[in-house]
């Protein structure tokens, strides 16, 4: 299967594409729900929506599981990202205990989904670990006990963690769990299909009419709902959220280990800014030890193989490893308050909704999305509504006419075409290099692959017009002010920008100035 990088996730071995039912597109027909996105929120939300008795269809960009899905570390948590004790000063105890709640029914969930639907994806249940490693660090983890303990999380302090690692002191949490989240999606996708639910790949939403119903062009054809749900990480377009939430790259390695003794059992988590986390995964009969962290944001780091080369020091400095298998980066978005925004997407239609910002935690809040969205979907009520309605978030001043100049459309540009002899840059460039030149006052973004062969592309991101930055680890072209990605050739990996950077054609120029 592919994902939104170069790099193989472990998640991705030996997984093939997933194949849709063969069904026909029907531009005349009026769904009750049309899901966009084919990650664990939108298969999830399709799925359970579908068994309420919804008509639903959803619509990938691509192939479900290509985003984050496909890139998660797959740890299912009820200590989360944002810490119970900035949870209750920021919101209050009583909705501290309603995230504790939630995202205790996401995993019970998953659990139950898994079991129904054969996933094979090996959920297992188990401890967590949180360790502090100097006296700053001992004294915050003290908090966030007593805070966890408030909300109802059972927390104990304990002398043993299950990595090599010296600490001050360290914490377990029962009943959090893993699983295999491709295997997971896959299995859900497959019952959807078969309750009668349409499943659209490779189909990519280009326009939306909204009323009474709701009018989506795609690649694919014409899709009329009355609902939709943006299950895409981040909502297309341009939009408030986009401004609320930021854009993080995280890294992960999956190595094998000399010492069988060494992998952990649980999920184990230091509290370094940004911090490390680790677990262990067993496929097939091979065992692996994942490890991630070195988080930063999205296009903010220039070489962001660095990122690699540090995780992997840190790894061998406290395992034996035996190889490193995998490794993969992958995107979330944190919000301004640290919890998610889930419900009705501001500044659009009442019949249109969206999931956004789980920072680390995405398949558990992906499945709280799930959940929360089909109560408001089926009965316009869920106990959660206001604690993550995206309207808790209000405009700022002057926003409406920001919104409006950022989405006219960018003026021509990729009509220029230009002659390798003319860029003296290219020759400056080495194999598997990109840069962004300036060339008669205008900027190129340019990469030369491993043959040698150039990609050139405008470097304005079509959706708020920021300016683009290389990623070297996974090839592609990141927007480092709201996140979407793009392909060295210019093809829209993800959003929130709708459309793919505007190509420049040199080779083929080069090619008629020789004629």
């Amino acid at each position: 299967m592919r994902r939104d990088g170069k790099t193989t996730s472990l998640w991705q071995d030996q997984m093939p594409d997933y194949e849709s039912e063969n069904q026909v597109l029907k531009s005349d027909k009026i769904y009750d729900v049309l899901v966009v996105g084919g990650g664990i929120t939108g298969i999830t939300t399709a799925l359970l929506l579908q068994k309420s008795g919804k008509n639903c269809i959803v619509a990938e960009a691509h192939s479900i599981g290509f985003g984050t899905t496909g890139g998660t570390t797959a740890h299912l948590n009820t200590m989360l990202d944002t810490d119970y004790h900035t949870l209750i000063n920021d919101f209050g105890e009583k909705s501290a205990q309603m995230v504790a709640g939630i995202t205790r029914e996401a995993i019970n969930t998953i659990k139950q989904l898994a079991s129904d639907y054969q996933a094979n994806c090996a959920f297992k249940e188990v401890s967590g670990y949180l360790f502090a490693q100097n006296e700053e660090q001992a004294k915050y983890l003290d908090k966030i006990v007593e805070a966890s303990r408030k909300v109802g999380i059972s927390i104990e302090y304990t002398d043993q963690i299950p990595l090599p690692v010296t600490y001050q002191k360290a914490v377990v949490f029962d009943k959090q769990a893993q699983f295999h989240p491709t295997r997971y999606v896959f299995a859900l996708a497959q019952a959807f299909e078969k309750m009668g639910g349409t499943l659209w790949q490779h189909c990519q939403v280009t326009d939306i009419d909204e009323g009474d119903s709701i009018r989506v062009t795609t690649s694919q054809g014409i899709i009329q709902a009355r609902k939709l749900v943006y299950a895409t990480h981040i909502p297309p377009g341009v939009n408030l959220l986009h401004f609320r939430c930021a854009p993080y790259r995280s890294y992960v390695l999956a190595v094998t280990l000399n010492n069988e003794e060494q992998y952990p059992d649980g999920l184990v988590y230091d509290m370094e800014d940004p911090y490390h986390y680790y677990r262990t995964q067993e496929i097939d009969g091979q065992r692996y030890l994942i490890v991630g962290g070195e988080d930063h944001k999205t296009a903010h780091m220039e070489n962001t193989e660095i990122c690699f080369r540090n995780l992997e020091s840190h790894v061998r400095q406290h395992f034996a490893v035996d190889q490193i298998v995998f490794k993969w980066s992958s995107q979330y978005f944190e919000t301004t308050d640290g919890l998610p925004y889930i419900g009705h997407l501001p500044g659009a239609s009442d019949n249109v909704y969206v999931a956004t910002g789980y920072s680390g935690n995405g398949m558990t809040f992906g499945t709280v999305a799930a959940i929360v969205l089909t109560d408001l979907l089926t009965t316009g009520q869920s106990s959660y509504k206001d604690l993550f309605a995206p309207g808790r978030v209000k405009p700022v001043a002057g926003f409406t006419s920001f919104v409006k100049e950022q989405v006219d459309v960018i003026k021509e540009f990729a009509s220029k075409w230009f002659s390798q002899s003319d860029l003296k840059e290219l020759a400056e460039l080495a194999h598997d290099e990109a840069r962004v030149v300036e060339y008669e006052g205008t900027s190129i973004a340019m990469y030369k692959d491993e043959r040698g062969q150039i990609h050139a592309v405008n470097p304005t991101c079509p959706h708020a017009k920021c300016a683009v930055a290389w990623n070297s680890a996974e090839k592609s072209w990141d927007c480092p002010c709201h996140g979407s990605r793009f392909s060295c050739d210019g093809e829209l990996l993800t959003g929130p920008a709708r459309s793919n950077l505007e190509k420049i054609n040199i080779d083929e120029l080069e090619e008629a100035d020789g004629e």
